[in-house]
């Protein structure tokens, strides 16, 4: 077969990474964006290697039972959604299944403990923040679907998105920039109160008129500078507001990450002698709902503005300790003994100094927040080898019409 060359297959499951995989003929593998199991589908080969073959949609020509109408004009030329053609509790059962296999080829986990996935109560208008960038003429836009891994990265500019909440799509459609301001990404968050930053991201301060009532704050090199109005904004989970600054990480689903709080607090069930430690604590989400409930709670984290940010969110607590830097650099320092652990790592799961000073501290159940199955997987391999348990999997649906999977697992130690 050439590259280019057109074929017909039929598919039989979703991949991670939001490919649909098919058989051909000679037993190869065949990746193909934007199709589905049980659609059998006309493709072309657009990347040839020896044990796989990655296609191109050219035509449905029998559509799975599953398969709706997107509702975005975009889909398929932008790379940020995957499902929209798939209607919402296949797209859980298909993370779910996802999240299985990788748990079983890379986790070792035979039979995993699964629990069915949390939904989202919103699979529309759900994020509080949205990211773009600039197009030469100044227009709003998301990065463009890669056709293969090896094609340059390209943007196209947008007219709709239906991820973001309400109050910032009333707002992106408004914003103009002029050409050739340096601005090399955009983002807005909205603040449960109702209030809007816009966050501009660039070597110099760009030359702005600002007309809108909204905080405006300029990011380079995580130093932040005040343009107009605040700071921050203020989320609201379960009632307790949370300080936001610019550069600060927090969960684009905010109804989501009230489920995970609520899940956490049952799971672990802290005890008013324990000790907690919290990795990668960002602003304190998870831990301001655990400080009032334990003796002592330590959380670690890197981001010097999500620091600023926990210090102020934990004020009124004195059994809170906060240790700046990077995991692997902290967790080999702390000599105590802890009872529970919370990881939340990035992609790029635990690195291994941090995994191997964590079991030092020998805490009797960890929950492990993953927003990537597959490094979850190394990860329940490493946790399991050095004597840990897995005794459950809930899956979060935080990101309704992408591939992306967020997950809780439960260890316990012996």
């Amino acid at each position: 077969m050439t590259t280019s060359a057109e074929f017909s297959v039929t598919l039989e499951k979703l991949t991670y990474g939001g490919d649909a995989l098919g058989r051909m003929e000679d037993g190869r593998a065949v990746f193909v964006p934007f199709a589905l199991p049980g659609d059998t589908v006309r493709v072309r080969a657009v990347d040839e290697r020896r044990g796989h073959v990655r296609a191109e949609l050219l035509e449905v020509l029998t559509p799975s039972p599953h398969r709706i109408t997107p509702r975005c004009r975009h889909f398929t030329v932008c790379g940020g959604c995957h499902y929209q053609h798939l209607d919402y509790p296949a797209q859980l059962a298909a993370k779910t299944d996802i999240l299985r296999e990788q748990l079983q080829r890379l986790g070792g986990v035979a039979e995993p403990p699964l629990q069915p996935m949390v939904p989202s109560p919103r699979a529309w208008n759900y994020r509080n923040h949205v990211q773009f960038h600039l197009t030469g003429e100044g227009a709003l836009a998301y990065a463009a679907h890669q056709p293969t891994p090896q094609a340059p990265l390209t943007f196209i500019p947008i007219t709709e998105c239906h991820l973001p909440e309400e109050m910032l799509n009333d707002l992106w459609p408004n914003l103009q920039f002029d050409p050739g301001l340096g601005i090399e990404r955009v983002s807005l968050r909205a603040g449960t109160a109702g209030e809007t930053m816009l966050i501009l991201e660039s070597e110099e301060t760009p030359a702005l008129e600002i007309e809108a009532a909204l905080s405006v704050v300029h990011l380079r090199d995580g130093e932040s500078l005040v343009l107009a109005g605040e700071d921050a904004i203020t989320l609201q989970v379960h009632g307790r507001p949370f300080r936001v600054s610019a550069a600060s990480f927090f969960q684009v689903n905010t109804l989501m990450a009230e489920k995970m709080v609520t899940y956490l607090l049952e799971r672990l069930s802290p005890s008013a002698s324990a000790t907690l430690l919290d990795v990668y604590c960002g602003v304190g989400l998870f831990s301001a709902f655990f400080a009032p409930r334990v003796r002592r709670l330590v959380g670690i984290e890197i981001s010097p503005a999500a620091c600023e940010d926990f210090v102020l969110n934990l004020d009124e607590f004195e059994n809170v300790e906060l240790y700046e830097g990077a995991a692997e650099d902290i967790l080999p320092g702390l000599s105590d003994s802890v009872d529970l652990a919370i990881v939340d790592p990035p992609r790029a799961g635990l690195d291994r100094r941090a995994l191997d000073a964590l079991l030092a501290r020998g805490p009797r159940r960890i929950a492990y927040v993953s927003c990537d199955p597959s490094t979850l997987g190394r990860d329940t391999a490493r946790l399991t080898a050095a004597g840990y348990r897995l005794v459950e999997v809930t899956p979060f649906d935080l990101f309704p019409q992408t591939y992306h999977i967020e997950s809780i697992s439960i260890f316990d130690r012996g």
